[in-house]
């Protein structure tokens, strides 16, 4: 099977004020002659390593399924910088937000042949990074179309950003979680329920009229049930 490549690249970002790596994956088939769609992922090494989102685009590229995909990986640099820039309350992610749609976004439209609308770049996140993808998607509603949501914690702050939202039909919500996700291992708050709160989200993102994917699968909170479903994400979200 034809194999794309994975690009290491520095970048600094004035939001956050220092060097971010990103992970920059081009599809076997690349060439600045075509037009691609862009997903960004926070949790970015997770999702090449554990997700194997890089072999999945490969595969489907390869059988013609899919639309042409560069994904943009950022990687966190610790599980506490984890926090202080994906958690609603961390301190950092206001500015981790500004980062991706005011600086990533503009800097992989300027070196990359990208469809540079709504419709054509995505976010995806695993726990809180699905948490902070959609709380951008959010922010930038003209700036990202789809969102996928692999087990996202979920809080008020969360809650009353969909609320809020004026234009849900123009984001496209891909939203799994697990139904053993009762008593999730968190760093800082114990032991949380993600599954109760996702429910709420799931009728509240049913209500506003989001076009809207949802399942419960049956699993916990682990790269072993998001792995395969990464497979599924990514073929509803750029199925040809």
């Amino acid at each position: 099977m034809n194999q794309g490549k994975i690009h290491d690249i520095q970048f600094y970002s004035e939001s956050l004020q220092e060097e971010m790596d990103l992970l920059i994956y081009l599809p076997y088939n690349y060439s600045p002659l075509y037009k691609y769609s862009v997903l960004f992922a926070s949790d970015g090494k997770d999702y090449f390593q554990y997700g194997r989102i890089g072999r999945v685009i490969d595969e489907y590229l390869d059988k013609e399924e899919i639309e042409n995909v560069i994904v943009v990986g950022i990687p966190y640099k610790s599980v506490a910088e984890r926090r202080r820039m994906y958690h609603p309350d961390g301190d950092r992610q206001k500015d981790y937000i500004r980062f991706l749609g005011h600086e990533l976004v503009p800097y992989i439209d300027e070196h990359y042949p990208t469809y540079q609308v709504g419709g054509g770049r995505g976010l995806i996140g695993d726990s809180l990074a699905a948490t902070v993808s959609l709380q951008t998607a959010l922010k930038y509603p003209n700036c990202f179309g789809n969102v996928i949501l692999q087990s996202p914690y979920v809080d008020e702050k969360v809650m009353a950003a969909v609320e809020s939202s004026s234009n849900p039909s123009s984001l496209s919500v891909y939203h799994v979680i697990g139904t053993g996700e009762t008593e999730v291992a968190t760093t800082i708050d114990g032991k949380l329920d993600f599954l109760q709160p996702n429910r709420t989200l799931n009728k509240l993102f049913e209500n506003k009229g989001f076009p809207y994917f949802y399942e419960e699968f049956n699993g916990e909170h682990t790269w072993k049930f998001w792995q395969p479903d990464v497979r599924r994400a990514v073929k509803m979200v750029y199925g040809q």
